[in-house]
């Protein structure tokens, strides 16, 4: 697309996306059944704790998106003399702090 310039493209792994997708699709089940758990006015803390649960879910599939870009994209600019590339991790780690 014209006009989207900012926006990059980076190939993944057959392995990292199946991985990414299948944990992606189980966050989504389990949103589904919170959703359905305050339909069913279930206990708080019930509801809280699988809460919870998505959270640590979440964080982990973002974890592992980070790990494989700091492994491929982050040293491949490096390695291309683009230190640049620091300043953009940090600030992205600054938004899991």
């Amino acid at each position: 697309m014209q006009g989207h310039d900012h926006s990059k493209h980076t190939p993944r792994s057959d392995e990292l996306k199946a991985d990414v997708s299948k944990r992606i699709n189980r966050v989504m089940g389990q949103l589904g059944g919170i959703k359905q758990m305050v339909d069913d006015d279930r206990y708080c803390v019930e509801v809280l704790t699988q809460l919870a649960a998505v959270e640590k879910a979440v964080a982990a599939i973002s974890r592992e998106v980070l790990q494989d870009h700091l492994e491929t994209c982050v040293v491949e600019q490096v390695r291309a003399g683009n230190t640049e590339v620091i300043a953009e991790v940090m600030d992205l780690l600054k938004r899991y702090a």
